[in-house]
C-alpha cells in the first residue's frame, strides 16, 4: 500500500469522524426544545433524529457539490498535497466542534469544518488558493453571508410566528392545546432532523469528493459515488444518536423557557430555512438558525431571554472560522514540516490525544439525558408527560 493511498484512507476516516461529531454537535438543533417541553423523551428524540438524519442524507447532493468544488482553487493543487489540506482542515474542524461541545456552546459545525479547510489552504497556498468570490459562488456569497442572515431571518420568522400562534390560541382550553402543540412539536422536530441530514450530512461528502479527486479516483464533474453517501449518512445518524447532551441542554434550557407553541414555531421555522438553502446548495448553518428560531419564539412571546448566553454563542459563531483556521493552518504546517505520511501521522496522533482530553475533561461535570433539562441557573423543571406516555398511560 502506497503512502498516499495511506494518507488518503485516513482522510476518509478523519472525514466521517468530524460527520460523526456533527451529528452529536447538532442533535439538539432538532430535538433540543421537544425534550424540553417534554413532547418527546429524551433517548426516543435522539434515536427518531438519528434515523431521519440518516435518510435526510440521501435526498440531496448540492450542499457536497458546493464543498467540493466551491472552496479550494483545485486547479492549485492535487495529489497528496490536496489531501494534507484536507486532513488538516479536518483535524481543525474535530477540535473547535469538540472543544464548543465541551462548553455547551451550539456553534456551527459548517463554519468549523470551512474554517478549518480555509485555514490549510491559506497555510499551503496563500490567500488565493480560496476563493473567495466569483460570481454567485465562493466563501463570501456561500458561507458567510447565510451565516449572517440565516439567525436574524429565523428570529424574524419564528417571532412574528409565536405571536400568531399564541393569539389564534387564546382561549382554548390549555391542556388540549398543549397536547396538539406536543404532537406538532414531534411532527416539526422530524422535519428539522430529516433537513439537517440533508444540508450537514453533504458538507463531509463534499469532503470525501475532494479527497477522491486529489487521489485521481474521480473527476471533478463526476457524480457522488453512493458509498460516500451511506457511509456519511450512518456517521452522522450515529452521532446524533450519541445525544450531545451539552449542548441540547443549553437551547431547550439556557436560552428561553420554552413552551410547546413556542417549541413548534421554532421548529417549523428552522426546517423551512434549512430545506430552502438546501435546495439552493447553500451549506447554512443549522445552529445559528435553530438558535435564531429559539431566541425569535423568545422575543414572541414577550418571555425572558437570557442574554449572556446569547452573547456567548455569538461569540462562539464569531471565532469559528478564524480559530479553526488557525488550528488546520497549524497542523498543516507540522504535517508539511515532517513531511508525508509520517506527517499526517503526527498530526493524526495529535488529534486523538487532543479529543481524548477534551472526553476526560467532560467528565468532571456529566450532563446526560437524565439532566438534560436542568439548568444551573433555575430549579429542575418537571416537563409533562409526552403524548406517546399519554396514549400508553390511557
Amino acid at each position: 500500500m502506497s503512502a498516499e493511498l495511506m494518507i488518503l484512507l485516513i482522510v476518509i476516516a478523519t472525514a466521517l469522524a468530524f460527520d460523526f461529531t456533527n451529528g452529536f454537535h447538532d442533535t439538539a438543533n432538532a430535538m433540543a426544545t421537544s425534550i424540553a417541553t417534554g413532547a418527546l423523551k429524551p433517548k426516543t428524540a435522539v434515536a427518531l433524529s438519528g434515523v431521519l438524519n440518516l435518510i435526510g442524507a440521501f435526498l440531496s447532493v448540492s450542499v457536497a457539490a458546493t464543498v467540493a468544488k466551491g472552496i479550494v482553487q483545485l486547479n492549485e493543487v492535487g495529489g497528496q498535497d490536496l489531501l494534507v489540506i484536507v486532513f488538516a482542515g479536518l483535524v481543525g474542524g474535530i477540535l473547535w466542534n469538540l472543544l464548543t461541545w465541551l462548553l455547551g456552546l451550539p456553534s456551527s459545525s459548517s463554519h468549523a469544518l470551512f474554517g478549518g479547510l480555509i485555514g490549510s489552504t491559506i497555510a499551503a497556498l496563500g490567500w488565493n488558493g480560496v476563493i473567495w468570490a466569483s460570481g454567485s459562488d465562493g466563501v463570501l456569497i456561500k458561507i458567510v453571508l447565510p451565516a449572517v442572515l440565516a439567525p436574524v431571518i429565523a428570529a424574524v420568522v419564528a417571532a412574528i410566528a409565536t405571536f400568531l400562534v399564541y393569539r389564534i390560541t387564546n382561549g382554548v382550553d390549555k391542556d388540549k392545546s398543549e397536547e396538539g402543540f406536543r404532537w406538532g412539536q414531534i411532527g416539526s422536530a422530524s422535519l428539522v432532523s430529516l433537513a439537517h441530514g440533508t444540508n450537514d450530512a453533504q458538507k463531509t461528502m463534499g469532503i470525501i469528493f475532494l479527497a477522491l479527486v486529489a487521489y485521481g479516483t474521480l473527476d471533478t464533474n463526476d457524480h457522488m459515488p453512493l458509498w460516500v453517501m451511506a457511509s456519511c449518512a450512518v456517521a452522522i445518524a450515529l452521532g446524533t444518536y450519541l445525544g450531545g447532551w451539552r449542548i441540547i441542554r443549553t437551547l431547550g434550557k439556557g436560552l428561553v423557557e420554552i413552551e410547546s407553541p413556542q417549541g413548534l414555531a421554532a421548529e417549523s421555522t428552522s426546517a423551512a430555512i434549512i430545506l430552502t438553502s438546501a435546495h439552493f446548495g447553500l451549506p447554512l448553518s443549522t445552529t445559528q438558525t435553530a438558535t435564531g428560531s429559539i431566541l425569535g419564539t423568545g422575543i414572541g412571546k414577550g418571555a425572558e431571554v437570557r442574554w449572556r448566553v446569547m452573547g456567548r454563542m455569538v461569540v462562539a459563531w464569531t471565532l469559528t472560522l478564524p480559530m479553526a483556521g488557525i488550528v488546520g493552518a497549524i497542523c498543516w504546517a507540522i504535517a508539511n514540516v515532517i513531511g508525508g505520511l509520517p506527517g499526517v501521522l503526527v498530526v493524526l496522533g495529535l488529534l486523538i490525544a487532543g479529543a481524548l482530553a477534551i472526553y476526560l475533561r467532560s467528565r468532571r461535570d456529566p450532563v446526560d439525558k437524565d439532566n438534560v433539562n436542568e439548568w444551573p441557573d433555575s430549579k429542575p423543571s418537571i416537563s409533562a408527560p409526552s403524548p406517546i406516555e399519554e396514549n400508553h398511560a390511557g
